[in-house]
This record gives structure tokens, sequence and C-alpha cells, in this order.
């Protein structure tokens, strides 16, 4: 035969005051890791410098930008997960008695990741699938921001005599996590990092 069992008051009392300071004490974790966080280097996406060239038929872009990745995105590039890093390009037209009117947009994706056996950050042009591996994080990122040659748009696109305006921004493109650290990034600024555009009349580079 089975007896029941029963719980005293006492001990339920004392298993609720438990709880109670287990409950504290990861507040405290929670408190103390938000502390940390908010002491870590919260990252910098910044576009120093951009312009574009005519070479031929085609305009080429040229950026210079700084790359810092947050503390929290650095972890868990270190954990296995892969980042993708965005490059933003728009070209509109000015007219004069109405807003402006879109020509040409670019997405150009670049995926780092840190492959642990080799100590190595490897960088894949998600565009043309061409990769490189650096040694450091400070490599990866200085090869990222360096943009050199980039096809922005054939020159019989444009209009002869018509003004047109180039804007450029950066990215840590939080669309592309998987599905909980995105949730993360929505809550945590941390995790989503964007440049200011950086603009300028196309012919007044």
């Amino acid at each position: 035969m089975y007896r029941a069992l029963t719980i005293s008051a006492g001990a339920t009392r004392l298993f609720a005051g438990a709880l109670k300071i287990l409950v504290f004490a990861a507040l405290l974790l929670g408190l103390g890791r938000t502390t940390v966080a908010q002491d870590a280097d919260p990252g910098r996406f910044e576009i120093r410098s951009a312009d574009v060239k005519l070479k031929g038929d085609v305009y080429y872009l040229d950026a210079w930008m700084e790359l810092r990745l947050p503390q929290e995105a650095h972890e868990a590039l270190r954990s296995g997960v892969p980042l993708t890093i965005r490059l933003d390009v728009e070209l509109t037209y000015n007219r004069r008695w109405w807003v402006d009117g879109d020509v040409a947009s670019l997405r150009q994706r670049y995926q780092l990741d840190y492959h642990a056996l080799t100590e190595r950050y490897v960088v894949t042009n998600l565009n043309s699938r061409d990769r490189t591996s650096f040694p450091t994080l400070f490599g990866a990122l200085n090869h990222l921001g360096r943009i050199e040659n980039l096809p922005l748009i054939d020159a019989s696109l444009l209009e002869r005599g018509r003004s047109y305006d180039l804007r450029v921004r950066v990215v840590l493109d939080t669309e592309r996590y998987p599905g909980p650290l995105r949730l993360l990034a929505f809550w945590r600024r941390d995790f989503s990092l964007a440049s200011d555009w950086y603009e300028w009349r196309l012919g007044d580079e």
C-alpha cells in the first residue's frame, strides 16, 4: 500500500522562501550581466568617405568605413554564429517640384565567420562567393571596411544634365540571424548596429 506524500505548512513556507532567494539571485546575476554589457564596447559603424569613379561606361564605388562590432555580437561570432554585414547604396535624382525619384539601389552582403579549429576569421562576399581568411578580427573588419571598384551603374542609364544624389550606409544585418538571436536583436540595441547615411551629389565627389 502506498502512502500519500504530504507537505507540511512549514515545509511549504521554507520552499517558497528558497524560491524567492533563487529568483532574487537570478535577478542580481542579470543586473550584473547588464552592467558588464553597458561597460563593454558598444561598437561603431561609420562611413568615413565614399565616392564614385567613371571607368569606361560604368560607375564604380569606393568607400572607407570604420567597423567595430558590439561586444555581444563579437561573443556570438566566437560562439559560431555567422554575422552578415550589409552595404546599402541608393542612387536618386532630384526633382524640383516633387519627391526625389529612385534610379537604382544595391545591397552588397558579406558574411563574417569564426573558425575555431583554425582560429581564423573568414569573410565571404555573398554576391560573388569569394572568400578571404584573416588571423585576427581586426584584419577581417579592416578588409570589410575598404570597398574598392564596386560596380554601381552603367552611365548610359543616367540622363545627361540631370542631378543625381548618392547615399551609402553599412548595417549589421540582423535579418539573417538565427531565430532566437533575431528576437534578441529586436530588444537589444547592442545586437543591432547601422551607420548614418553618407550622402553626396554625383559629380561633386
